[in-house]
């Protein structure tokens, strides 16, 4: 079982970052802000390698009574699984708070960085995850909320590759082999991806587009393997389309000159 960070680690350093603590504090009170307008890489899935760390950017608005002064008041966001952001399975959490600039006495806006760490993840927790804001004062009350939105985080997908032979006479056959493998974040490594449909595909000598030959499924190592006519010089690749838990990927593509 891996450890996790807790959220508790990270409340107190976003409490750190905001206003010293009086010595005296005042009875502890939530943080009267609400949270809007997340979006969280762009909206764009975020793809975790075997063993890397991703940081992306997210962009949110704070809403506030104008009694209220955000100079006393750490904000943040996170990603989480889970029913609440506040009673996550697993989440991450912005390590700095987020920087805020004012537009007007009741609103600002701000962007904070989230790191995602495949040492941090469980295989089966790829898929959608949810968005969520968390805010803490200088009295340790915090505010979680939940439900701001979702984003893929995605198993990283390779894919390779090769036609045999190079060079081939004009309308014999040539084998294209490859493999499909995927980030497998509890081993720290890349694993066969079994059962999927992959397309093999051809982009002819000075043109820039490729198009779809066959399609074909990848064995239970992963392992691509089929067999085509040789018409003209050109490229061959394989591509993956991905799925809900899996990033798309396309080989690079193998030269082939025919004579």
């Amino acid at each position: 079982m891996r450890i996790r960070a807790t959220a508790a680690a990270v409340l107190g350093a976003l409490a750190l970052s905001a206003l010293a603590v009086p010595a005296a504090q005042a009875a502890t009170t939530v943080p009267n802000v609400t949270f809007s307008k997340m979006k969280v890489n762009a909206g764009k899935a975020i793809t975790v390698g075997a063993t890397s760390t991703v940081k992306v950017k997210v962009t949110y608005t704070v809403t506030h009574p104008s009694t209220v002064s955000l100079s006393g008041i750490a904000t943040g966001p996170l990603l989480y699984r889970g029913t609440s952001a506040k009673s996550a399975d697993n989440e991450f959490i912005s390590d700095d708070p987020g920087t805020c600039t004012k537009v007007d006495s009741t609103t600002a806006n701000c962007s904070a960085t989230i790191a995602v760490t495949a040492a941090d993840l469980y295989n089966s927790e790829a898929g959608t995850w949810k968005e969520g804001g968390l805010a803490v004062n200088t009295s340790g009350g915090m505010k979680w909320q939940s439900d701001l939105g979702t984003i893929p985080v995605r198993r990283a997908a390779k894919l390779t590759a090769d036609a045999t032979p190079e060079p081939v006479k004009k309308g014999k056959t040539l084998t294209v082999t490859g493999k499909l493998t995927r980030a497998d974040w509890q081993k720290g490594t890349y694993a066969g991806f079994s059962g999927q449909s992959v397309k093999l595909q051809f982009r002819k000598a000075g043109t820039s587009t490729y198009t779809t030959v066959k399609t074909i499924t990848s064995s239970s190592t992963g392992a691509l393997k089929t067999t085509v006519t040789a018409g003209s010089d050109g490229y061959y690749r394989y591509t993956f389309a991905g799925t809900s838990t899996t990033s798309s990927v396309s080989a690079a593509g193998d030269y082939v000159d025919v004579q």
